[in-house]
């Protein structure tokens, strides 16, 4: 019997990547999504489109979607990057990338923890710039709070799962090739996915609460 994956924000970018993993090591994928791609659609999967993680309507929709399944692994990719400086602060791009980047993953965890097997696994897309010992260059107010928010909230979820042998991986991606940082990175989406399957892979309640690197190096709080 299939194994069940979900993944956020998987029409393009890290979570494309992911739902194609998924699917290579044999995984029913249920890919998660506002809006659908092309190449997404040219998959073997089932799309939860329409899906607005900010909303209300939103993640009531996913959970309706999602009602009759049991998860093995829940993949919290959605994120939103936007750009404020100390000059330029912009309080609605700060508010928007909390939404998405910190209170979404958390309500989803939320909302489909009873449908979590015994031995599943939550992984949290986080990024190295919500550490705040890593913090060397500033800026990014917006995506580095919410990042650290969502990081301090993982921990809190590794916790409370950590009794049903349920464990929360929190990684950071990557400087990925994505539309995200206007294809600049330093690897490509598919390289990334891989090594973060690999992690998910092995991750384990004996290490829940891992704040990673997905080329494996423990990263700083």
């Amino acid at each position: 019997m299939n194994k069940n994956v979900v993944i956020t924000g998987a029409n393009r970018g890290i979570g494309l990547a992911l739902v194609k993993g998924y699917i290579a090591q044999g995984y029913q994928v249920y890919a998660v999504c506002r809006h659908s791609s092309v190449e997404l659609n040219a998959l073997p999967v089932i799309t939860v489109k329409d899906v607005d993680v900010t909303s209300d309507d939103g993640i009531n929709k996913l959970l309706r979607d999602l009602e009759q399944i049991t998860i093995d692994v829940l993949i919290c990719n959605a994120g939103i990057l936007r750009d404020e400086s100390l000059s330029e602060l912009n309080i609605d791009t700060i508010r928007a990338q909390f939404e998405v980047n910190a209170l979404a993953p958390l309500r989803i965890v939320s909302g489909l923890q009873a449908q979590l097997n015994s031995g599943a696994k939550v992984a949290m897309i986080t990024s190295r710039m919500g550490s705040i010992a890593d913090n060397g260059s500033g800026g990014r107010y917006g995506y580095r709070m919410s990042k650290a928010a969502l990081n301090a909230a993982s921990m809190s979820l590794s916790i409370d799962l950590k009794p049903r042998n349920i464990a929360v991986g929190i990684y950071h991606p990557g400087y990925v090739q994505t539309d995200m940082v206007n294809y600049g990175g330093d690897i490509s989406a598919t390289e990334s996915a891989s090594l973060l399957i690999g992690l998910i892979n092995q991750l384990d309640v004996t290490e829940t609460g891992v704040f990673k690197h997905s080329n494996g190096q423990m990263l700083p709080w």
